[in-house]
């Protein structure tokens, strides 16, 4: 409390002394020297007091001005440089970029330790703390007159001291005029400068930048350097004389910022024109276009680009150029010597470092039904249970019988096509079937079922670029019962068993008796011949080498098919039989026999209403349904196109043509159960089963179906006794379209009874109505007039929608 009473008397004692000088215009030094002991706080609010500033201070200079870098443009290499590549592929000059990633304001580091070369100017700020007999500190800013202004020492110049010297010259002055006081020199805010940057920047001007900047910190203020300036040769000019020069590629490739000078207020950088320039193009770690200061050869344009890659082949390596009449040239060079490293390089210039071969060398290659693809070094005897060592480096279900080596020739470059029998291989290592492998092999191994044309197509496709008049394509085709017909390459000392091994072997239904070998051979007056060979297929599955005929080009095998042989064939049995299911049958059996194999009808069974659907009858109704709806069509533009009718009679054939284009076949064949399960028919009326036969047997029926133009289509319960028009006045009688001349019933077995038609039509049919039986009330033919397709459409579609709800009402 004694030390913040005695704080308090001093300000206000010092406050009284200022207000009574307030007309003098200068204090006296003892006043300046007490008003220098206070902090700044204090010495702020008595100035404030008294409507004054702090005599040393002054007005802080302008912040540097705020440019935003120049972006990176995707441009064309510059005009003084070759370009034979394409505008995508192009080649950039080299180090532009660094400025386009820079800040978009220049704010230099403010907290770094003051070099000790720093050159005291106008403006910097002295940080001076006094301890010992005398304790204190000040902030003293360097006058516009070079003059330091210190408490008790008086005015010292200080302006073009380094900081170094500064610090010297106030200890020692301090030391020889204040006794027993010791200090402390440091510099606090800093001046800023201007500077004048020039030539081929971005936005040349002037800039006022922190004294701490350097010739890199310039650059980023004027947004760096043009593409058509010289990145090599910056210029630091001091009042007309040239101090130094800036070489960015030092900083850019080797981190080196020694050339990196300090600038002074009134400096100007001079940014000149680029000078000569090489490109790097290629197999190089950085490609680009450089700028050349004192290189000439192509060693120094390599070390530019980061020197080469491993990839790249400098033996081929070569130099575009435009020579003294202005035309374009290629100088190859090797520069895997020296001699080529020392060659001289010229502006314009563009170096070509090309790549190895992307052909691998000492090499084989894996394919196929593997785990592992790809290439596997080649050693020498390397054979190919090295490459495959086992069955587990193999996918399931892999050909272990057969698989292609693709060969090489290196000094032809002709193809030739080895297989081996895997299993034998692994077998036996290092026997005849293990093959020995060259640089180059591609071993391909094959599913055993997957499609082998796709692997194997495009190897006989180079096999047959390589025939002639005099060599035709080697290959050979297999066909007929066997796993994998199709066309294999045509190997040296190939025969029929090994052509039998790369099919995959004969199928169940192979016949081994004998096979057929289709031979193409071309005559003397060159007309292509046929020749059938007979092979005894069993000598040859015997081992027997003279049966085991040796395959020339263009060979075919087929091998037969066992007479009579088929696949398994399966009917079903549905419904009211004792034993329903799926049945195999044999060759040409008949329904009478399936029948007597499910044990034959229940009690419940109605054989009247037997359902029998063939897939084979149902894909030619469809068919018979989609030509009869493009001919309806086609009817009914016509007869639209012909004539203006009525809106009700247009809208009753696209509706028809709609019906026609719903309705799904559904095979239905009709047959009498009844006499076939009695034995009392003829056995033309016994069906022969085919594959995929269905026969369904519905429960006795109770009811007659009416459907048509009548007032409530519906069932009825079957009365004995009741006509066929009973049943249609019980569903209300026929409405105004019904056809009343063409009303007919099928039966429940899908037979027809039309009253139009002599042959099959009684009087007493007419009312000989049976349970199952469906009354059809066509429409009348005037409301689609014209059609003459009209009558035989809407029968079908009837008959095909009474039996499909027969089938639907025995799914359910």
């Amino acid at each position: 409390m004694p030390l913040l009473r005695n704080t308090v008397r001093a300000l206000s004692a010092l406050v009284v002394a200022f207000a009574l000088c307030q007309s003098v215009l200068a204090q006296t030094a003892e006043q300046l020297r007490q008003l220098e002991q206070l902090t700044p706080a204090q010495r702020a609010a008595i100035l404030d007091a008294l409507g004054q500033s702090t005599p040393e201070q002054q007005a802080p200079l302008s912040e540097p001005t705020v440019v935003v870098p120049q972006p990176v443009e995707s441009a064309a290499p510059a005009p003084d440089v070759a370009d034979s590549s394409s505008a995508d592929d192009a080649l950039r000059p080299f180090g532009y970029d660094l400025f386009a990633g820079a800040p978009t304001t220049f704010a230099p580091a403010t907290d770094i330790p003051v070099p000790v070369d720093y050159v005291i100017g106008p403006g910097d700020t002295v940080e001076l703390q006094l301890f010992g007999n005398t304790n204190a500190q000040y902030s003293l800013v360097v006058g516009r007159d070079g003059v330091l202004n210190v408490p008790e020492l008086g005015p010292i110049t200080v302006a073009g001291l380094q900081f170094t010297a500064l610090q010297e010259t106030l200890r020692q002055r301090i030391t020889e005029q204040m006794i027993g006081v010791r200090s402390n020199v440091t510099l606090g805010a800093l001046r800023s400068i201007r500077v004048f940057i020039l030539g081929d920047a971005n936005r040349p001007g002037s800039y006022t930048v922190s004294a701490l900047s350097t010739m890199t910190n310039a650059l980023f203020v004027s947004g760096g350097v043009r593409e058509i300036g010289s990145l090599r040769n910056i210029q630091l000019k001091r009042s007309g004389n040239l101090v130094t020069t800036l070489d960015l590629y030092d900083l850019l490739l080797r981190g080196d910022t020694s050339g990196d000078a300090r600038l002074q207020p009134g400096d100007v950088i001079f940014i000149p024109p680029v000078g000569v320039r090489v490109g790097v193009d290629g197999e190089v770690r950085r490609p680009a276009i450089y700028e050349l200061n004192r290189e000439n050869n192509v060693a120094e344009v390599l070390s530019f680009a980061g020197g080469m890659l491993p990839s790249a082949y400098p033996q081929a390596s070569q130099i575009e150029r435009i020579n003294a009449d202005r035309d374009r040239t290629i100088i190859d060079v090797d520069l895997s010597t020296q001699a080529g490293l020392a060659g001289r390089v010229s502006g314009g210039d563009i170096v070509h470092v090309y790549s190895v071969l992307e052909k691998k060398e000492d090499v084989v290659v894996l394919e196929g039904h593997v785990y592992r693809e790809g290439p596997f070094q080649w050693s020498p005897g390397m054979r190919l249970t090295t490459l495959i060592a086992s069955i587990r480096d193999l996918q399931p279900k892999a050909d272990l019988q057969y698989l292609l080596i693709r060969r090489e020739d290196p000094a032809t470059q002709r193809i030739n096509v080895i297989s081996a029998n895997l299993a034998a291989a692994l077998e036996r290592p290092g026997g005849p079937q293990d093959v020995s492998l060259n640089p180059l092999d591609r071993v391909i191994v094959f599913n055993q079922e997957g499609e082998r044309s796709a692997i194997i197509n495009p190897i006989l496709d180079e096999l047959r670029l390589q025939a002639r008049h005099d060599q035709p394509a080697p290959q050979v085709g297999i066909g007929g019962r066997i796993r994998a017909p199709g066309s294999y390459p045509l190997e040296e000392g190939m025969r029929v068993s090994d052509l039998i091994r790369a099919g995959g072997y004969l199928d169940e239904a192979a016949y081994v008796v004998e096979a057929e070998l289709t031979r193409y051979t071309a005559a003397s007056d060159q007309e292509r011949q046929t020749e059938l060979v007979i092979v005894d297929l069993a000598s040859v599955l015997a081992g027997n080498d003279s049966a085991d005929l040796l395959l020339e080009p263009r060979d075919v095998l087929n091998i037969k098919e066992i007479p009579l042989w088929r696949e398994l064939e399966v009917v079903e049995v549905g419904g009211e039989v004792r034993f329903p299911g799926r049945y195999p049958i044999r060759r040409g059996e008949k329904l009478s026999s399936i029948m007597q194999r499910a044990g034959g009808l229940t009690d419940m069974a109605f054989p009247a209403g037997a359902i029998f659907l063939r897939q084979e009858l149902r894909q030619r109704e469809q068919q018979q349904l989609t030509e009869l709806a493009d001919r309806l069509e086609s009817e009914i533009e016509t007869v639209q196109a012909g004539q203006s009718e009525k809106l009700a009679s247009q809208d009753a054939r696209v509706a028809l043509l709609d019906q026609v284009k719903a309705t799904q076949a559904t095979g239905r064949l009709v047959i009498d159960l009844e006499s076939i399960v009695s034995g009392r028919f003829d056995k033309s009326a016994d069906v022969v089963l085919q594959d995929n036969d269905r026969l369904l047997i519905p429960r006795e029926s109770q009811t007659v179906t009416i459907i048509g133009e009548v007032q409530f289509p519906t069932s009825h319960i079957f009365e004995s006794g009741i006509s066929r028009d009973d049943y249609i006045r019980k569903s209300g009688g026929m409405n105004s379209r019904a056809d009343k001349k063409r009303v007919y019933v099928v039966r429940a077995d899908g037979s027809v009874v039309a009253a139009q038609s002599s042959m099959f039509f009684r009087t007493r049919d007419l009312s000989d109505i049976q349970p199952g039986d469906t009354i059809v009330v066509p429409l009348e033919a005037d409301y689609v007039s014209k059609l003459t397709l009209w009558t035989s459409i809407t029968t079908i579609i009837y008959n095909i929608g009474v039996a499909a709800a027969a089938v639907a009402s025995f799914n359910r």
